[in-house]
């Protein structure tokens, strides 16, 4: 019997009261707090932080594509801990990662260690992010889901404003510095973990017999890193067209290939490709995908365009974010709530995707001269659409999937997102480096780089005029991240399209599963 059609044995609990629910949404929500602002608190200190260890325009978008690459390659795998394993225990694993690679960070001598750090805080993140959502879906009907995830969208609001102010107002404090960017999110992570073992209680799964498919997963992760490292090194340190690129894409393509024939034939896939005959599921994880491409690629560098091309300081920077934060906040509730009253979703599904691409078109316009407030509007427009977007994905997705099938899909939706993400960040990171390289090579000719790579200016060491020449290459670069970024929020909103509404079902995961198993499903 293949592992997507075993129902592992539970032990069978009642319906959880609304009390139940609201305790242990304050724990999971304080867990993806702590994610969030682990993966953020970072974004406008990182110009300092490069600068000061002496890294480049490619090892800028590294130091984020490492983190989604190890989020990106242990979400399918979290997600089959999950059911075999206790769940509550292994969020409380991932959250102890995040101290772990906290303390690693904040120590760090050079970029190097630094890249170590922040694959650990990966590994953590997905963790929490894989195992919060089927937490979720155990706990509460899909019915229910929407507001729910409405308040999870609110968190993720909160973690993404909170963490770039907070890791400003440090980088900008004399006597605390970016270090307390790592530091300062152990209290949280340490109050989650306990507040977590206090009000989380879920069914233990026994164990079954089963194998996880580590061939697979090292296979999946293999063709990922070296698509990864060709799209963040190609431009730079060899060309696009090259013997180079022929080799890392066509390893990277076999690799991925091999990975897909072992899930296909193996008695617990990391991914099972099962679950891909269902329609919904399979647009909702190209979506998810291509969701992941528009909101990290294109997100990650606004910082650096607040910074370099608009001359702010790390704290203005956190502050100017704040639209587009509040934007995803305000739809992500709103849409929640909406969708729990009427139990109607795809509406939202279709306007989050018609949004999207306009805020990334308009986002492609912005240059060093372009007003706050224009460039705020044109962020909140696109942080509506990524927060009507996102979470109804992942509702869609298990609202039409056998309760067995709950953590499965859950994981590989959120696997293609940060995969998407990764692959975002990493290529359109490449795209802005080597456009940077080009226009500062026309600027200043061949000392505008090193070895064909432009240097992350420190601002604070130049005159006016060179000042004004990098700001004005920088909100170019930046702005053209935006436009190439554009065709995949288009691509996101056609595959919406043809997702077919279907009603959103009244019983939680766990009580479907019961069902399911008394049935003999």
């Amino acid at each position: 019997m293949s592992a997507e059609t075993e129902v592992p044995q539970t032990e069978v609990a009642p319906i959880h009261s609304k009390r139940e629910v609201v305790q242990a949404m304050w724990g999971l929500m304080l867990g993806m707090f702590v994610s969030i602002l682990a993966s953020t608190i970072v974004s406008n200190a990182l110009p300092r932080i490069v600068a000061e260890l002496k890294g480049s325009q490619s090892i800028f978008a590294w130091i984020v594509t490492t983190e989604l690459l190890a989020m990106t390659a242990t979400v399918p795998l979290w997600g089959k801990l999950a059911d075999l394993y206790n769940r509550k225990l292994l969020i409380q694993v991932s959250l102890s990662l995040f101290v772990v690679g906290s303390l690693i960070a904040g120590f760090s001598q050079n970029i190097e260690m630094l890249i170590v750090s922040r694959v650990v805080q990966g590994l953590g993140a997905g963790g929490v992010t894989a195992l919060a959502t089927v937490v979720m879906a155990a706990m509460i009907p899909p019915r229910e889901l929407g507001k729910y995830s409405g308040m999870f969208g609110a968190v993720f609001g909160v973690g993404t404003v909170a963490g770039p102010l907070i890791g400003g107002l440090l980088v900008d404090t004399s006597w605390l510095g970016w270090r307390w960017c790592f530091f300062i999110g152990i209290p949280f992570t340490i109050a989650a973990i306990y507040l977590l073992q206090r009000t989380l209680h879920l069914p233990v799964v026994q164990k079954r017999e089963t194998k996880i498919d580590y061939l697979g997963a090292f296979l999946i992760v293999s063709g990922v890193s070296t698509l990864l490292i060709w799209s963040s090194l190609a431009g730079q340190k060899f060309d696009w067209w090259s013997g180079w690129t022929a080799g890392l894409v066509s390893l990277g393509v076999l690799l991925l290939v091999a990975a897909v024939r072992v899930e296909a034939t193996a008695h617990d896939p990391i991914v099972p490709l099962s679950i891909f005959r269902n329609r919904t599921v399979a647009l909702a994880t190209v979506a998810s995908a291509l969701v992941g491409v528009a909101m990290f690629g294109g997100t990650v560098f606004l910082s650096q365009y607040f910074q370099l091309a608009l001359g702010k300081t790390p704290t203005q920077a956190g502050l100017l974010g704040l639209p587009l934060i509040f934007g995803l906040l305000v739809s992500s509730t709103v849409a929640g709530q909406l969708i729990t009253k009427y139990g109607k979703w795809k509406a939202f599904l279709v306007a989050g995707g018609v949004v999207m691409v306009g805020g990334m078109l308009l986002l492609s316009t912005i240059t060093s001269q372009t007003t706050v407030f224009m460039v705020s509007v044109d962020m909140f427009v696109l942080g509506v659409g990524v927060g009507l977007m996102m979470q109804n994905l992942v509702l869609a997705a298990q609202n039409d999937v056998p309760a067995k099938d709950l953590g499965a899909t859950t994981s590989t939706l959120t696997f293609f997102r940060s995969l998407g993400g990764a692959i975002g960040v990493s290529a359109l990171g490449a795209v802005l480096a080597s456009k940077v390289s080009s226009l500062a090579a026309e600027k200043f000719g061949p000392m505008g780089g090193t070895d064909g790579e432009a240097k992350v200016p420190d601002l604070s060491v130049l005159p006016p005029e060179i000042k004004a020449v990098i700001a004005d290459i920088y909100a170019t670069a930046t702005a053209e991240l935006f436009l190439v970024g554009a065709p995949f929020a288009v691509l996101a909103l056609l595959a919406v399209l043809f997702i077919k509404e279907k009603p959103l079902k009244e019983q939680s995961g766990d009580d479907r599963l019961a069902a399911e198993m008394a049935a003999g499903h």
